[in-house]
């Protein structure tokens, strides 16, 4: 594993774990916002085990139709599990807000990932130096419901 894909997994966790732990702290009340953008638990299936998993993520770009999701992983060097879950299996579930509710995910087709990528960035920069990190394109995962 390079050294900055082992900086970025523990970034990654961190984000993630602090966000539950602010979530458990205060009964699922903070944070309503994070850094500009909307917390979002997705909710998919192992695409080995078959297990259920949750993973804390924020979404830059939404509306009634659709949460927009970056699979950035940090910077890493592959793409998160939780990506790879929601496209062998699509059918997921998202809580926000603490309303659960059924969507489908898929993977933006390059048209679209070019549209909304400066959007993305324009709300979070991070975002533009996790893709100067990795060789791979980051994809979007657009859950629609």
């Amino acid at each position: 594993m390079r050294k900055s894909d082992r900086v970025a997994e523990v970034g990654a966790w961190a984000l993630e774990h602090g966000h539950r732990l602010l979530l458990a702290a205060t009964g699922g009340r903070f944070p309503k916002n994070l850094m500009g953008m909307l917390p979002v638990e997705l909710h998919t299936v192992g695409r080995k085990s078959g297990k259920p998993y949750a993973n804390l993520l924020t979404s830059p770009v939404h509306d009634d139709q659709r949460i927009v999701v970056v699979a950035s992983k940090g910077g890493h060097s592959d793409h998160p599990d939780w990506y790879k879950n929601a496209v062998a299996t699509p059918e997921v579930t998202v809580t926000v807000d603490g309303v659960t509710r059924p969507m489908v995910a898929r993977t933006a087709t390059a048209q679209e990932r070019a549209q909304l990528w400066p959007t993305i960035v324009k709300v979070y920069r991070g975002y533009a130096g996790y893709q100067r990190n990795t060789d791979r394109e980051i994809p979007l995962l657009i859950l629609e419901g």
